[in-house]
C-alpha cells in the first residue's frame, strides 16, 4: 500500500474513533433524537452521549468563551483613564455577546440539554480556543490606563481568533440552521472587530 493510502486509512480510523467516543457513552435506541430526553440535571451521561452533536458542542463551548469576553469587557469598563475608543468597543462586545449567550442557552434548553452534559461527556476540561488563563485575567484586572487598554486589545484579538476558529468548525460540521447561522455571524462580526482592534493598537 502507498504512503498516501496508509495515511488515508489512518485518518479514517481516527475519525471513527472520535465518532465512537461521542456516542459510546450510551446505547442508541431507534427514534432517539435531540430534545426527546428532557433537560435538567436528571439527564444521564448515556443520554448526553446520544445527543452530543457538533451543534451542541459548539453552543456548550462558545457560551463560556463568550462569558469570558463579557468578563474582560467588564474589567476594562470598571477602570479609570482607559482609551475612549477601546471602552466603546468593550461596550459593543458586551452588547453583542450577551444576547448570543442567551440564544445559545435557549437553544440548548430546547434540545433538553444543559451545560452539565459537558461534564457527563468528559468535555468539561476541553480547551476553548483563545480562552485567557487565570494569569491573563489577573494581569488585565491589575492593569490601568493605557496599559489596560493595550492589554485588553491584545487579549481580545487572541480571544476573537479562538472564537472564529470554533465558529468555522461549526460552519463546517454543524447541521442545525440556527447554530450554523450564529457561527457565520460570529465569524463576520469578530473578524471586523479584530481589524478594528489592530488599528486601535497603532494609536493607543
Amino acid at each position: 500500500m502507498s504512503v498516501s493510502g496508509m495515511r488515508t486509512l489512518a485518518g479514517l480510523a481516527a475519525a471513527a474513533a472520535v465518532s465512537i467516543a461521542l456516542v459510546g457513552c450510551g446505547s442508541t435506541s431507534p427514534g432517539t433524537g435531540m430534545g426527546e430526553h428532557g433537560g435538567g440535571h436528571g439527564s444521564s451521561s448515556a443520554e448526553a452521549g446520544e445527543m452530543m452533536t457538533a451543534d451542541a458542542q459548539f453552543a456548550m463551548m462558545m457560551i463560556p468563551h463568550h462569558e469570558q469576553a463579557v468578563e474582560m469587557s467588564d474589567m476594562l469598563l470598571a477602570k479609570d483613564d482607559v482609551d475612549e475608543d477601546v471602552a466603546a468597543l468593550a461596550e459593543r462586545i458586551k452588547a453583542a455577546q450577551g444576547p448570543e449567550i442567551e440564544q445559545m442557552q435557549e437553544w440548548l434548553d430546547a434540545q433538553g440539554l444543559d451545560m452539565g452534559a459537558m461534564d457527563d461527556m468528559g468535555m468539561g476540561g476541553m480547551d476553548q480556543s483563545g480562552m485567557m488563563s487565570e494569569e491573563d485575567m489577573d494581569a488585565l484586572e491589575a492593569a490601568e490606563g493605557t496599559e489596560a487598554s493595550r492589554l485588553f486589545l491584545e487579549q481580545m484579538i487572541e480571544h476573537h481568533e479562538g472564537a472564529i476558529e470554533m465558529a468555522e468548525a461549526q460552519v463546517a460540521d454543524g447541521e442545525d440552521p440556527e447554530m450554523v447561522a450564529l457561527a457565520e455571524s460570529i465569524i463576520e462580526s469578530q473578524t471586523a472587530e479584530i481589524a478594528e482592534m489592530q488599528e486601535l493598537l497603532e494609536t493607543v
